[in-house]
């Protein structure tokens, strides 16, 4: 098998736009979640009328204004969650020093991007404009601003990128399962680079309302937005819905290594499993993120001691927190791992961003490759009031200098689909 390492990363984010400003403000504890009642009349009968929202405004700022990233007709014929995506992906190729100009190198160069949900508001608009006027209101751009690979076609095309053209869409998992995928790709000669990630962005009534109606939201803070997404905390009530895009630069190492890109981290291991339970909730035990995280360390080479940090999905929800967390410590706790929870580091980072769905995998796989980079635990914010269960180390409301040279990343889903994708200091 081929090494793969990361080269580049790009995100589009609920703390502004553009992977520094995103990191910066995660590291100072800012969150990115509002209320939006104000943004449609339906949000009213809804109980959870918060979101984590892109913040508007100009690029230097860290603000989100398509046209400084897209020309109008470009705009006009992309879907909200491509347009991030192609965002990410331009900051992701400028930060990797990567912009193949022959066919060869084209031709090894791909991209791997998913979407959970996609174009949630062009399906309701053309759903409700069909209804009431007919086959003539249907856009020509309908299906074309509709389909999830899409996301991916805007890229390779923008780009001139003619290798593998993939597009995940496993719910929550996609981002991980794309940077999980792309690396296969990779590691199997398919690529030499590719570029992968995901992007979602579905704040709508009825997205948050179907959320909502299956008990998944969380609905207590309206007033009080900032604190309402709570991972491991004993007041936590469920997630909260954001949007963005985040991309990373996955490459083949000699090839990284002979043009002399900047190496942030390597591949290691990836593992996948699937529940085979239930629609939505794990078992309480969390015996199929275990299984994920167990077959990423295998594919690695590398036993639970050498694990330093665990990016946990971590949503906020009663039952997803305590199973994660009990696989957590099943994992590490023992003969080749720790010898006590507190030694144990691990965070989640949906208090500050909120849960990207389809784009939170890829965006949690860049503060994993980041905390390696940094040496730096992200924290886990409105972390107040712990049950004696969850005695790891959380980093709670203040990110931690660590010796990070080894990091995990968990994504789970809808369905029971789960992803583990471990990161090491390349050496």
């Amino acid at each position: 098998m081929r090494r793969v390492v990361v080269t580049g990363l790009g995100a589009v984010t609920p703390l502004g736009v553009g992977i520094r400003h995103t990191w910066s403000r995660l590291l100072d504890g800012h969150c990115g979640i509002v209320n939006v009642a104000d943004r449609h009349p339906r949000f009213a009968e809804i109980p959870s009328q918060i979101a984590a929202v892109v913040p508007s405004g100009v690029r230097k700022d860290g603000g989100w204004k398509p046209s400084e990233w897209l020309s109008r007709d470009d705009e006009r014929k992309m879907a909200k969650f491509t347009q991030f995506a192609l965002a990410a992906t331009q900051e992701a190729l400028d930060d990797a020093g990567w912009r193949p100009l022959s066919h060869e190198q084209r031709e090894a160069t791909g991209v791997c991007l998913g979407s959970g949900i996609g174009n949630f508001e062009e399906i309701y608009d053309t759903v409700v404009a069909y209804e009431h006027n007919g086959y003539k209101k249907i856009s020509p751009l309908f299906v074309p601003k509709l389909l999830i690979n899409l996301g991916a076609g805007h890229i390779s095309m923008k780009f001139g990128f003619t290798g593998p053209n993939h597009a995940a869409t496993t719910a929550c998992t996609t981002g991980a399962h794309s940077v999980g995928d792309a690396a296969r790709f990779i590691a199997f000669g398919d690529a030499d680079v590719m570029v992968a990630g995901g992007a979602e962005s579905c704040i709508h009534p009825l997205a948050l309302g179907g959320f909502a109606r299956a008990r998944s939201l969380s609905t207590g803070y309206n007033d009080n937005p900032t604190k309402s997404s709570r991972p491991f905390d004993a007041d936590r009530q469920g997630f909260v819905v954001g949007e963005g895009a985040a991309v990373m630069i996955l490459e083949e190492l000699e090839h990284a290594k002979t043009r002399g890109a900047r190496i942030y981290a390597e591949v290691k291991g990836y593992g996948t499993s699937g529940d085979a339970y239930h629609l939505t909730a794990p078992k309480e035990n969390g015996e199929g993120a275990l299984a994920a995280m167990r077959k990423a360390l295998k594919n690695a080479k590398m036993p639970p001691s050498a694990v330093d940090y665990i990016n946990a999905h971590a949503t906020s929800t009663v039952v997803g927190d305590a199973a994660e967390n009990a696989a957590i410590k099943t994992l590490l706790l023992g003969p080749e791992g720790k010898s006590d929870a507190g030694e144990i580091n691990v965070s989640s980072t949906k208090g500050a961003i909120g849960h990207l769905l389809g784009g939170a995998g890829a965006i949690e796989a860049i503060f994993a490759v980041l905390a390696i980079h940094e040496n730096i635990m992200p924290p886990t914010i409105n972390l107040d009031n712990k049950a004696p269960e969850f005695n790891c180390n959380y980093a709670a409301n203040a990110a931690q200098e660590r010796n990070i040279a080894v990091a995990l990343t968990n994504s789970f889903g809808f369905g029971g689909t789960n992803s583990t994708i471990c990161f090491a200091r390349y050496q």
